[in-house]
Formats: structure tokens, sequence, C-alpha cells
């Protein structure tokens, strides 16, 4: 076994610009709820996530997936992009921006158990470690929300998106290792899309009614959340264990905290400030002693049936 391997600056700028623009997702679907329904929001942000990753898309080839290949784009698609989108949205009806990201940061647990059972990545002892110190923050941003109202609904989507979630990101991992990353992530949001047609009446409906701000806030998720996030977050998960590229989401809750604070007028105690601290911590955690593996093991691929 050989040292560590260093992630290069610009799988680092991927993870960075992918958790930011994750965590203004938070806020953005927050602050547009009141004009635009969970259903006709979903629908519109991968429409136009779809419309900017086809364009990306544009001139550079298509590797035609094989039958295993589209049942897992199947799932990452129907899961990750469409489920996850309306239990979020509809999630964020009932609950804070903040309560949100918490809840939904189980996923990245999920994902390290899933990662480790499906994919062979296994579970290195401080993967491990990580995971447990960062849910330990979570639990503390959780105990520093207490005196928050929470609606049981709420609780329930938050644990739906995460794990669609999580299933979402495993079952991309493996079509990343023949599929160009941009291809499976506008073939992913299309399927997503699709999913949410039944809410095409509502759209039309809600964008007669909604202000522009809220209009362009959409746009916004479909662009920067979405098309953006997403294509850097392919782009870094070629290059790292989903387990532990999905422990670097725990920066989210933090984050979106802090624009909460800032845009949504949600002040955070001093305790969330904390656990956040403690998130931190995990994810350098879990990084250390992070096995170096070769190309040809990166490319290797998953057992049939995982």
């Amino acid at each position: 076994m050989s040292s560590p391997a260093a992630p290069s600056a610009r799988t680092v700028l991927a993870v960075v610009v992918t958790v930011l623009s994750w965590a203004s997702a938070f806020v953005a679907i927050r602050g547009v709820g009141e004009d635009l329904s969970p259903g006709a929001l979903a629908l519109g942000r991968l429409l136009v996530g779809t419309a900017v990753l086809g364009l990306l898309l544009a001139g550079r080839g298509w590797v035609a997936p094989d039958r295993r290949e589209w049942v897992l784009l199947a799932v990452c698609g129907v899961g990750w992009f469409g489920v996850y989108n309306l239990a979020l949205n509809a999630a964020e009806q009932h609950l804070d921006a903040g309560t949100t990201a918490m809840l939904v940061n189980i996923g990245p647990i999920l994902i390290a158990v899933l990662a480790g059972w499906l994919l062979g990545e296994g579970f290195p002892s401080w993967l491990v470690v990580g995971v447990a110190v960062a849910f330990a923050g979570v639990l503390l941003i959780g105990l520093a929300t207490r005196g928050a109202d929470v609606d049981l609904l709420g609780v329930v989507l938050c644990v739906v998106a995460a794990v669609t979630y999580a299933i979402g990101v495993v079952a991309q991992k493996p079509l990343l290792r023949r599929l160009p990353g941009l291809q499976v992530t506008f073939t992913a949001c299309a399927i997503g899309a699709v999913c949410c047609l039944p809410w095409a009446g509502a759209l039309a409906r809600d964008l007669g009614t909604a202000p522009a701000g809220s209009i362009a806030g959409m746009v916004y998720l479909g662009v920067v959340p979405t098309a953006l996030a997403f294509s850097t977050w392919a782009y870094a998960l070629t290059r790292m264990d989903a387990g532990r590229l999905g422990v670097t989401t725990y920066l989210v809750p933090p984050l979106v905290i802090l624009l909460g604070w800032g845009l949504l007028d949600e002040v955070p105690p001093a305790l969330a400030v904390v656990g956040g601290a403690v998130c931190l911590t995990g994810v350098a955690l879990s990084r250390r002693g992070a096995p170096r593996r070769s190309a040809a093991a990166r490319a290797e691929p998953v057992p049939a049936g995982t």
C-alpha cells in the first residue's frame, strides 16, 4: 500500500464549487417556495439544468451506454434528480433551510456504507472515525435548533431525500468509469425532468403568478446547483472514492446556516457554530490514511448486480 493520494488542485476546486453551490440551493429553495410549488420547482429546475447541460455536451460526442449502464442511469435520474428534488422542495415547505440541510446530511453516512458494501471501497478506519465525528457535529447542530418548530412530515421528506441522494451517488460511481461525467449528468438530469412532467401544469400556473425574483431563483437552481454543481461533482467523483467524497458534503449545513443567517434572517445558535466546526473536523479526519489506488484499480468494473 502506497502513501495517501493528495487530490489535485482541480479536484479540490470541483469539490469547493459543488459544496458552495449545493449550500446555496437550500436557501434558494426556501426563498422561492412561497411562489413555486414543490413539483413545479423541481420540473422547472431540471428543465433548465437539462438545457444547460445539453448545450455543454453539444459537439463532445456520445458514448453509447450498455444495458446495465442504462439501468444505473435510470436509478440515478429517478432517485437523485427526480425523487430527491421533489422531496427536498416539499421538505422546505415544512422546515427551515438549515434544519433541512442538517437532516438531509445523513446522506453521506448512507453513501459511505453503500459504497463500502456495493462498490468494494471498504471501511477504512479513518473514514469510519471521520463519519462518526462529522455525524456528532450534525447532532450538535440539531440540538442547537431543537427549539424550532419541527414538522414530522418535513423530517420524513428529508429522510427520503437523503436515501435517494445516497442511492444516486452509488449508482453514479460505476457509470463514471466508462461514460463521460457530463454525459452521465445530462442523461440523469433529463430522466429526472421526465419523471417530473406530471407537474407541467402546475409549473405553467405558478410561472404565471410568480414574481420575477422567484423565477430567477428557479433558473439559478437549474444553472448553478444543478448543471454546474452536478458536473463538478461528477468530475470529483471520478477521482475520489464515493464514500470519502460524500463526507465532504458535511460542509453544507454550516454554510447553509451562515447563508440563512445573512439572506433569510435566521440567526444560528452558538451551539450550531460548534457543531459546524465538529463537522469540519470530521471531514478532515476522513481524508487521513486514504490508500492510493492505481488507475487500473479505479477502472476495474463493479461486478454485475451491484
